[in-house]
Parts: C-alpha cells; structure tokens; sequence
C-alpha cells in the first residue's frame, strides 16, 4: 500500500490526513481518513520541522501501518547537505522498512538528492527526494502518479482532507 500524508496546523488544533492507493498510477483511492488532535503542536523551530510533524504523521498512519511500502510526503526527504528533512526522519522511524517519498512544490536551495519532475503541462515542476528507493524510482513513480496538473490527485486530496476536519 502506498499512502500520501499531510498535517494542517492551526492554533487551536492539528489535523493529519492520509490518502491510500495500491500503485503509483491509480486513480482510485483504497481508502482515506483523517485525525483531529487538540494538543497544541510543538513550536516552529527552524530546521527541526520534523519535531511538530513527525507525531502526527507516525499517528495517521498507524491504521495502515502493516501494509506499507511508501509514504508520500509533502515536504523534502534530503535538506542541504543531505541533512534527514521530515521525509528521511519518517524513514529513520519507521525502522527504514517503509519508502518515503518526498514532494515539494518550492525549490530549497542546496537541497541533496532531489529531481525536478514536470506533470501535466505545468512549466513548474515538482521536487521530487526519497529515502529507502532509488531517486529515479522515486520521480518516475510520482510522474506516474493520478491527476493532470502539477500535484498529484492524491497529494493534493490529503491536503484538501488535513484541512476539512477544522471546526
């Protein structure tokens, strides 16, 4: 199973959702869901993202855990000078047995490890990192993804989900 994940945070709450799909190119999801926690998340400390969001995306994918093979994030895996991002801590946690893919919608200047991936007829492409499968594995598998337009149908639908379950 492959899953796309996304937190949404806001003052009063953090939700994390999850989109899960069998293979790259599907365009049905398996399934979806959603978390809604009410503890405050840990400070914004530049460079130590994965503090706030790491809880919350181990959390989300719990249900789904047995299965996994990749997480999808929407973050980068690799930061400069292949420092772990959120996606190589994921990775780390997750006991490196699940793929973590990364997508960043903006370019982060140094980042190690990244493809530029161009979907759709957007001129912009997206940057494309992994820990636990080969990069170019890894940007063929996200250009194979569903959807037409530069993001991924079920990146952007675990988005849209982090976002629907405030009050």
């Amino acid at each position: 199973m492959i899953a796309c994940v996304d937190v949404d945070y806001r003052k009063s709450c953090v939700v994390a959702a999850c989109v899960c799909f069998r293979e790259f190119p599907d365009t049905v999801a398996s399934g979806e869901h959603a978390l809604r926690s009410t503890t405050p998340p840990h400070p914004y400390v530049s460079g130590s993202m994965y503090l706030r969001e790491l809880p919350y995306l181990l959390e989300v994918l719990a249900p789904v855990r047995a299965g996994l093979r990749v997480a999808v994030v929407d973050a980068y895996v690799w930061l400069r000078d292949g420092s772990p991002g959120i996606g190589a801590r994921l990775h780390e946690t997750l006991g490196g047995e699940v793929a973590v893919v990364g997508i960043a919608k903006t370019g982060f200047y140094g980042a190690s490890g990244v493809a530029e991936v161009r979907r759709g007829t957007s001129e912009s492409p997206v940057f494309v990192s992994a820990a636990g499968m080969a990069l170019a594995d890894a940007a063929a598998a996200v250009a194979s993804m569903a959807g037409p337009h530069r993001l991924p149908t079920f990146v952007k639908r675990a988005d849209l989900l982090s976002r629907e379950l405030y009050p």
